[in-house]
């Protein structure tokens, strides 16, 4: 015989219509038909799919027949039931086993209805027409409006907008608690375990009499008057003391926060409190007073809602947040509605003495213990969240989840889903599509609508680092910032029409409070992989855009060749083609002029086999003109950007840029210069040879171009590979590894930092840079002094020598050389001569002493400087103390100096 597993579908259904009707196989081929067309049909039943509800309704049940131990075995193996993820429809089963438990011979069982609907003859097309259960009438509880009093009547106005709670089968799903609020899982079956397991009354001690079928009960109202009697008075009760009955009527409506007719609130001690007239024992009163303390608690989160929602400043992540105290009391108001059925159960039966499943005040203390504990945990939220919108919101409500209650950290978790579905959404449009819609300013990534486009990267977007919700970290929001900001430049400035679905693959957003939970559970793990894969997508695209389209990493090395004189034979060829123009005075100079020579020594050198994209932004500068400035001082190259690489190179760049070639052309020119003042000493070595007396002189001179040429050197070498070339590779490093524009514009920033700081360009040694133009200006004044005694020294040989080939030639004639008048003129003018080299002597005597000195204070300078490479230049340019022993103060510098470096050792 098959087993149940191996039978088909058509043979189970017949099965059951067999069993349903009592019939056999042949009699009901009828109904086994129309049942095979009502599974085939799309109907849908209105029946409120609450798992929730279905399994109360089999607790109740169970203790109705007095089998509390199978209700709480039901309890348990219902729970590990929801943990797993073995069945997805676990609603379904509960209510077929509920009706399946049903007695067929009650006349209300739906089974039994069942029965006598398959047993009628069915019409043909039956199977359009929709099925629907007869179900009792729902009973809805009152909390919109309150009354100032009950001892007449409450007023009820608010009653068709309340969550609905069917005691005797599913519900139709209730309206939304405020219009405009997006509609919610129906019977809250979004939330976590723990969150709706929180508002139920205990198994062993629920109401059973909500069992009762309500469609006899009449719709609960508003208190009675003292004459209608609920329960009667026990006896010993003192006359005119208030019986327990009418203070648990009044106690559910303080629970909704309504005044009841013995308890009000009290807005002098903001509380409610029994009215002092009212005869009541001490244990009575002080019970009421502690439940009561649930009616201030839902006050306080729903004065906070109803302020809140309608409030469109508030923005979407406030809404979000009341829609989830609103779920959170509207779960709530199901548990009132079970204690009102329950005390309008025991009105109906007229109760008389208090049963096990009667309501009493000690009872409510012990069931709304929990409730309790979640209306303070909501209540405290409220005040915590007070003032905060947006990201700031959302971290509020994440810190507060610090909890070591398994309970309360679910429902701040619930809570939380709902309150960070808006921020994600916010999240994944940015970073998926660049939009960024923040109406509200929730969001934590700022745009500034004033920015124009050459400044986007730099200023249009920013972080509102208050709205970071804190289950973010400040590296996830950097790059969600870089995502968004890298998308929007490629479009507005880099005009690459490429789709951001193409850039990168755009995953599953948090399209439900559920998906954000998951997320949220997970932040570093699936969020944190969101993001990187977003963020390495997105900047690797850009970075090809702007290396492919736009030669950024070309840019980046024309700036080194030229701007920071790294094409050597460019730069020796130019300023050899520019310096006839650059000794006159600059006032004398034209640009287009400079515009020729420059295209000139770029045809020339190894510069022309550059692209021609760069070549053409390579242009001649004039500075502004001092009073009696050269064109070496006015002089300066320009390299001109814009579009996309005018992220990279800003004009800050580009003035810093102009400063250091500022420094490296005047320190390059006074290479130039001792280069033509050793040449003049070389050229006229030999030719001064037979004038003896210039000799001291002349070893002054080579002397003293010996110490500055070895000064420029150690200065050129520490300018062109300690600084440039070593601050050169770490950028070139840098950004070849750079992962996003940010990082290559930091790279880029922090190289220009070096440079000027090294360079002596910077306000920290303004003393350094002084000391330094001081001595450029002393080797500029040397050649103009050799010059002038290369010249008077020529001039002088050259008329020596016109007299020798004069006297020579009269006597090759036969006749005297010289007359003795000759001879006495040759005689005074060489005497005349030679009174004139002490003061050449002098002169280069007071130029040496000045340089020296000059040197000697920037010695100082550089050996009380901070930076090690500084300390070290003024070693190299004092290798033989010669400097140090002339100079006191150089000595003891350089003692606390080596004492520094032996304590930090």
């Amino acid at each position: 015989m098959a087993t149940l597993d191996q039978k088909s579908p058509n043979v189970l259904l017949q099965s059951l219509c067999c069993r349903i009707t009592g019939k056999s196989e042949a009699e009901v081929a009828h109904q086994f038909q129309y049942a095979v067309r009502v599974i085939g049909s799309n109907y849908a039943p209105t029946i409120e799919r609450d798992e929730f509800l279905v399994s109360e309704k089999i607790k109740k049940e169970l203790l109705k027949q007095r089998r509390e131990a199978d209700a709480a075995l039901f309890s348990e193996l219902h729970r590990k039931l929801q943990t797993q993820g073995v069945l997805k429809h676990r609603w379904s089963v509960l209510y077929l086993l509920l009706s399946l438990s049903e007695d067929p011979r009650k006349p209300s069982s739906r089974v039994g209805n069942y029965g006598a609907l398959f047993a009628q003859a069915l019409p043909r097309d039956a199977h359009s027409t929709p099925f629907y259960c007869t179900r009792p009438q729902s009973l809805a509880l009152s909390y919109g409006e309150r009354s100032a009093g009950l001892s007449g009547s409450v007023g009820t106005s608010g009653i068709s907008s309340l969550g609905v709670y069917t005691l005797n089968g599913p519900t139709p799903t209730p309206q939304p608690l405020l219009a405009g609020q997006p509609p919610q899982p129906a019977g809250g079956g979004g939330q976590p375990l723990g969150s709706r397991l929180a508002w139920t009354l205990p198994v062993s001690s629920s109401p059973s009499s909500t069992l009762v079928p309500p469609a006899a009960r009449p719709p609960l109202g508003p208190p009675v008057p003292a004459a209608r009697v609920v329960r009667p008075r026990r006896d010993g009760d003192p006359a005119g003391e208030v019986n327990e009955a009418a203070l648990v009527r009044d106690i559910l409506y303080v629970f909704q926060g309504i005044d009841g007719k013995f308890i009000k609130m009290s807005a002098q001690d903001n509380c409610y409190k029994i009215d002092s007239k009212v005869v009541l024992c001490k244990s009575l009163r002080d019970t009421s007073s502690r439940l009561a303390e649930l009616g201030w608690l839902h006050n306080k989160v729903r004065k906070y809602t109803d302020a809140r929602s309608l409030d469109r400043a508030f923005g979407l992540v406030g809404q979000s947040f009341c829609a989830s105290l609103h779920q959170e009391l509207k779960e709530y108001y199901r548990l009132l509605s079970v204690l009102h059925s329950q005390l309008q159960v025991e009105d109906d039966q007229g109760v008389t003495v208090c049963t096990e499943s009667s309501l009493t005040l000690r009872r409510l203390l012990v069931w709304m213990y929990d409730p309790k504990v979640r209306l303070k945990t909501l209540a405290a939220l409220v005040d915590f969240c007070q003032g905060r919108k947006g990201g700031e919101l959302a971290s509020a409500v994440h810190a507060y989840g610090k909890t070591g209650d398994p309970q309360m950290r679910a429902l701040v978790q619930h809570i939380l889903s709902l309150v960070s579905h808006p921020i994600l959404n916010f999240l994944y449009r940015w970073i998926y599509d660049g939009e960024l819609e923040d109406t509200y300013h929730e969001f934590f990534v700022a745009s500034d609508p004033n920015v124009k486009t050459d400044r986007l990267w730099h200023d249009k977007y920013s972080l509102r680092k208050s709205m970071i919700p804190s289950f973010i970290t400040m590296d996830q929001a950097r790059k969600v910032l870089l995502i968004g900001k890298s998308i929007n430049f490629l479009h507005q400035v880099c005009h690459d029409r490429t789709p951001p679905g193409k850039i990168t693959a755009a995953s599953k957003s948090a399209d439900t409070p559920k998906d954000a939970a998951e997320l949220l559970s997970d932040l570093e793990g699936a969020f944190q992989e969101k993001i990187d894969a977003a963020y390495f997508d997105t900047s690797k695209y850009l970075l090809d855009v702007l290396n492919r389209n736009y030669l950024l990493l070309e840019h980046l090395q024309a700036m080194r060749r030229y701007l920071l004189l790294g094409q050597g034979d460019f730069i020796r060829h130019l300023m050899d083609l520019l310096k006839p123009e650059l000794v006159r005075p600059a006032t004398t100079l034209y640009q287009h002029n400079l515009t020729g020579i420059l295209e000139t020594a770029v045809r020339a050198t190894n510069a022309q086999y550059d692209n021609a994209e760069i070549l053409k932004r390579l242009d001649v500068r004039l500075l502004e003109v001092s009073p009696g400035d050269t064109g070496w001082d006015v002089f300066s190259l320009d390299y001109h950007v814009d579009g996309p690489i005018s992220t990279v190179f800003t004009r800050e760049c580009m003035g810093h840029y102009l400063r250091v070639f500022n420094f490296l052309w005047r320190a390059k020119r006074m290479e130039y210069t001792l280069t033509d003042i050793w040449k003049g000493q070389m050229c006229n070595a030999k030719l001064l040879k037979t004038m003896p007396e210039l000799s001291g002189v002349l070893h002054q001179c080579h002397i003293l171009a010996s110490e500055m040429v070895h000064f420029i050197h150690q200065m050129q070498y520490y300018i062109t590979f300690e600084v440039l070339e070593c601050s050169w590779d770490e950028l070139w490093n840098k950004v070849r590894q750079a992962q996003d524009l940010d990082h290559i514009i930091a790279a880029h920033e922090v190289f220009l930092d070096t440079i000027i700081s090294r360079c002596l360009l910077d306000n920290n040694s303004r003393s350094l840079l002084n000391q330094l133009r001081a001595i450029f200006d002393q080797i500029i004044e040397f050649q103009s002094a050799q010059d002038s005694l290369y010249r008077s020294a020529l001039e002088e040989l050259s008329l020596r020598l016109q007299y020798e080939e004069k006297k020579r030639q009269r006597e090759e004639e036969g006749q005297w050389g010289v007359t003795a008048e000759q001879e006495a003129e040759e005689k005074k003018r060489i005497q005349e001569f030679r009174e004139t080299i002490p003061k050449m002597r002098s002169q280069l005597r007071i130029l040496t002493h000045f340089y020296q000195s000059i040197v000697q204070q920037f010695l100082v300078l550089l050996m009380t400087s901070s930076d090690e490479s500084l300390r070290f230049l003024s070693f190299r340019l004092d290798f033989n103390e010669h400097y140090r022993a002339r100079e006191p103060r150089l000595r003891a510098s350089i003692g606390a100096t080596r004492g520094r470096q032996l304590s930090n050792i």
